[in-house]
C-alpha cells in the first residue's frame, strides 16, 4: 500500500497532516523514509496512526531521519530506568508498572512536560524530530497540544522579527522546572543542566522558513537583563501559542506521533494522575547546535 498523506488541521492546511500506508512493525524502505521526511518539512507534525509497535521497532524507523540521541533528559539513574537509554520514558510508572505517588520526585519533575517546549533544547546539539508511541492512554485527558513556530514567526510584527534577528537564548532545564517550583535538583543534575545557549530565531533546512525557537526550558538572552529577558520571551510565547497557530491531538492506542522541533512547540494537557499512561519517545538529534546552523 503506497503512502498517503492528508491534512488534517482545520485551522491550517499547512500545519499537521496523517499518513496512512506505512506498517513500521514490518519495516519501511528507504523511498518510503524520504517521503515521509518530505511531508515533515512542509507539515512540521505527522500522525500514524495503529501502529502496534515494540522499542526496537520504534528505533529502527526512527533511525532513518538521523542520528539517535539518547534518553539522559530525565532523572532516574541507569539502574532505576524501567526502559532502555534509548527511549525516553513519557509515562507516569515506576520501574515495576506501578503508577508514581503524586508526590513523587519523578513525577513532579515530568510535570514540566505540561509546559510549551521544544524537546532537548537544553543540550547543546537539540532534537530533530521527536517520535511518541501511544502504548496506554487514559480513558480522557492527556491530549498533546502543538504550535506551528512558523506561522509565529510569519504573523510576528516586522519590528519585533527585527529585534529577535541574532538573539541568544539560554536553555536549561534548571528554568523550565524552576518555573513550576521544582528546585530540588542535585549539583550533579545542576552540572550536568548548565544553560545552553541557543538562537531564538532558525531557519528551517527542509522549507526554507524562518522559525521562532521558543521553549520554557529558555530563561535568560545574552546581554539582556534577565527579568527584561523572561518577559520578551513569556510574550513571544504568548503570541507563539495563540489557537490559531495551535493543534491538539487526542490520543488513540497505537498512535505514532512525529514532530520537527525545530519548527513546533509541543505540551502535554492534564489527565487523572491515578490512571496509567505509558509513552514511549525515541528522539532524532539534530546535525549540529543551533549557532553552527546557518540564519
Amino acid at each position: 500500500m503506497p503512502l498517503t498523506v492528508r491534512p488534517i488541521n482545520p485551522r491550517r492546511d499547512d500545519f499537521v497532516a496523517e499518513a496512512a500506508g506505512i506498517d513500521i512493525a514490518a519495516g519501511v524502505s528507504r523511498e518510503t523514509a524520504v517521503q515521509i521526511e518530505t511531508a515533515m518539512d512542509r507539515y512540521a507534525v505527522l500522525v500514524i496512526p495503529g501502529q502496534d509497535i515494540t522499542d526496537d521497532q520504534q528505533y529502527a524507523f526512527s533511525q532513518h531521519f538521523g542520528p539517535m540521541e539518547t534518553a539522559t533528559g530525565d532523572l532516574p539513574r541507569l539502574e532505576e530506568r524501567r526502559l532502555s537509554m534509548d527511549i525516553n520514558d513519557i509515562s507516569n510508572l515506576d520501574r515495576d508498572g506501578a503508577v508514581l505517588a503524586r508526590d513523587d520526585r519523578r513525577r513532579l519533575f515530568g510535570l514540566g512536560n505540561m509546559l510549551w517546549h521544544t524537546d532537548s533544547s537544553f543540550k547543546p546539539t537539540p532534537a530533530k524530530y521527536s517520535l511518541l508511541s501511544a502504548r496506554v492512554i487514559p480513558e480522557e485527558g492527556g491530549n498533546t497540544e502543538f504550535a506551528d513556530m512558523r506561522a509565529a514567526w510569519d504573523e510576528l510584527d516586522p519590528k519585533l522579527q527585527a529585534e529577535c534577528m541574532g538573539l541568544v537564548a539560554e536553555h536549561s532545564q534548571l528554568y523550565s522546572r524552576g518555573s513550576l517550583g521544582f528546585v530540588d535538583f542535585t549539583d550533579d543534575e545542576r552540572l550536568k543542566w548548565a544553560p545552553v545557549p541557543q538562537r531564538l530565531v532558525r531557519r528551517h533546512p527542509g522549507s526554507g522558513r524562518l522559525c521562532l525557537y521558543l521553549a520554557s526550558h529558555a530563561g535568560a538572552i545574552q546581554g539582556w537583563p534577565v527579568p527584561e529577558a523572561r518577559m520578551f520571551l513569556k510574550d513571544l510565547t504568548e503570541h507563539a501559542t495563540q489557537r490559531e497557530f495551535v493543534y491538539s491531538h487526542r490520543w488513540r492506542p497505537y498512535d505514532l506521533v512525529m514532530w520537527d522541533n525545530r519548527a513546533v512547540m509541543h505540551r502535554a494537557r492534564r489527565y487523572d494522575h491515578t490512571k496509567h499512561r505509558d509513552m514511549h519517545r525515541t528522539t532524532v538529534a539534530d546535525s549540529a547546535p543551533t549557532l553552527a546552523q546557518p540564519l
